[in-house]
Order: C-alpha cells, then sequence, then structure tokens
C-alpha cells in the first residue's frame, strides 16, 4: 500500500489570507522605504522657501502628502479585508475580498513606483530642463490625486515649516524698558546748546580781559 496524498487542499479563503500577508509585508517594507523619501522631501521643502521659491517648496509637500496618502489608503484596506477574510461566511464576502486584494495590489504598485529612488526626489530643486520637466510631471500627476483636506493640510504644513524659517532667519530680540523722554533734549541738540552757551561766556569775558593792564 501506497502513501495516499493528503486531502488537505487550500481553500480560496486560505489563499486571500496569504495574499493579504503577503500585502502587508510590502506595504511595511514600502513604509520604511517612504519615510526616507518624505524626510528629504521635508527638507527640500524648507530649501526652497529659504532661497524664497514657495512654489518648489509646495509641490514637494504636496508629493509627500500624497505618497503618505497611499501609505494610509492601504493599510487602511488591509485591516478591512483581514477583518472579511477572518468572517465565518467567507463565501460570502469572497468577492468583496479578491476586489480588494486586486485594488490593494494596484495601490502597491503606484507605492512603488515612488520609491524609484532619491534621484527623483533630488529632481524638485533642480533648475535644469529635465528637472523641471519632471516637475511638471509630478504637478499635473498630483492634481487630481490629493483631496481638498489634504491641500489644506499641505497649505498648513507649508506655513508652519515658513514661520520655523523666518524664525531662524531673525530671531526675537528681548523688548528693552521704555525710557521716559518727557523734559529730556535729543543729546545732539543738548551739545549744541552748551557749546553756544561757552561761547556767549566767552564773548562776555572778552571786554574785561581785553581791559585788563598787561604786566610787564
Amino acid at each position: 500500500m501506497g502513501n495516499t496524498p493528503s486531502s488537505h487542499k487550500i481553500s480560496a479563503q486560505d489563499r486571500a489570507i496569504l495574499d493579504m500577508k503577503n500585502q502587508r509585508d510590502k506595504l511595511h517594507q514600502y513604509q520604511k522605504r517612504i519615510t526616507g523619501l518624505t524626510d528629504r522631501e521635508t527638507a527640500i521643502a524648507k530649501q526652497c522657501l529659504a532661497r524664497g521659491d514657495k512654489a518648489k517648496a509646495l509641490l514637494a509637500l504636496r508629493r509627500k502628502k500624497y505618497q503618505e496618502s497611499l501609505l494610509a489608503k492601504t493599510d487602511a484596506q488591509l485591516e478591512q479585508l483581514q477583518k472579511l477574510t477572518s468572517d465565518v461566511e467567507f463565501a460570502s464576502v469572497q468577492k468583496d475580498v479578491l476586489y480588494g486584494l486586486q485594488q490593494g495590489t494596484a495601490v502597491l504598485k503606484q507605492i512603488h513606483a515612488e520609491i524609484g529612488g532619491i534621484e527623483n526626489v533630488e529632481k524638485l530643486l533642480g533648475e535644469n530642463e529635465e528637472a523641471r520637466a519632471y516637475q511638471k510631471e509630478i504637478s499635473e500627476m498630483l492634481g487630481g490625486q490629493i483631496s481638498n483636506a489634504d491641500e489644506d493640510e499641505v497649505e498648513d504644513e507649508l506655513d508652519a515649516l515658513q514661520k520655523e524659517i523666518e524664525g531662524a532667519k531673525e530671531p526675537e530680540v528681548p523688548a528693552l524698558p521704555e525710557v521716559p523722554t518727557t523734559g529730556l533734549e535729543p543729546s545732539n541738540q543738548q551739545a549744541e546748546q552748551q557749546k553756544a552757551r561757552a561761547r556767549a561766556r566767552a564773548r562776555e569775558q572778552a571786554p574785561a580781559r581785553a581791559s585788563e593792564p598787561i604786566m610787564s
């Protein structure tokens, strides 16, 4: 008698759970890499603001917000799929799970495209033709990808960075106590008056000195 093959077969639910786990593992890997990019994009925004280029600073922050929203969207989607795959009535939600996994795969591809390398992030600072073409491409791509709420958050972050930079450029000087000015004259005017009085006294004393006999 030979060994009988195992009768256990991988169910659709098992496969969905495995696919979901693979997506979550990949998402965690992307999160670490995206964090490095978003940190650099914040630094680029600061550099642009420091040199007065608000448009490029805004572009860097908008791209950062887009990348963060992709991660948040995928994470929330995977959390929902985890609840569905644990449903005892998996058959009734199977289509939703498979569709969700397909969507998750599509978003992960978008995230992967964003992790093209730090050299692409550096193009946000560039001034040559290639860099400007890349900046235009990113700006057009982000046009329909960021919600109004995210745009508001980007503007708030831009304002906060602007204040931070202005504060670093102009350190706050402690206020000096007020000095009473009543009855006081400017120092230059006072000096002129003192000179005038001295000259007047000299003129008054001049005739008396002239009338004194010269001692032999």
